[in-house]
């Protein structure tokens, strides 16, 4: 369950980085409501999973899908680059975070 825990911190991870586009520097109150209330909720998450995975393990994997996660989802709504080396750095955190997996306890 702690992973599928973490999962979930991560996704709220990147819905906390797109939300912010949205704040405007936290001047507008619904946006910055919502991106802090996900926040928490992606904090909250990661706590439950850290009682299971190890500290390390588990900041290193929610920080990579929040990265690759929000890189990607720009790139999909926002038309940021998406050049060969830019998806090939993305590529190589999602193999990370998919072998910090692999070799977990």
């Amino acid at each position: 369950m702690a992973w599928f825990y973490l999962l979930i911190a991560g996704c709220f991870e990147v819905g906390w980085a797109l939300g912010m586009k949205y704040t405007e520097g936290f001047t507008r109150l619904w946006p910055s409501l919502g991106v802090l209330l996900v926040m928490g909720l992606s904090v909250y998450f990661l706590s439950l999973a850290v009682k299971v995975i190890d500290l390390g393990t588990a900041y290193a994997i929610w920080t990579g899908i929040g990265i690759a996660g929000t890189a990607i989802a720009g790139m999909a709504w926002y038309g940021e680059s998406t050049s060969f080396l830019r998806l090939f750095f993305i590529f190589l955190i999602l193999a990370s975070v998919v072998g910090l997996r692999l070799i977990s306890k």
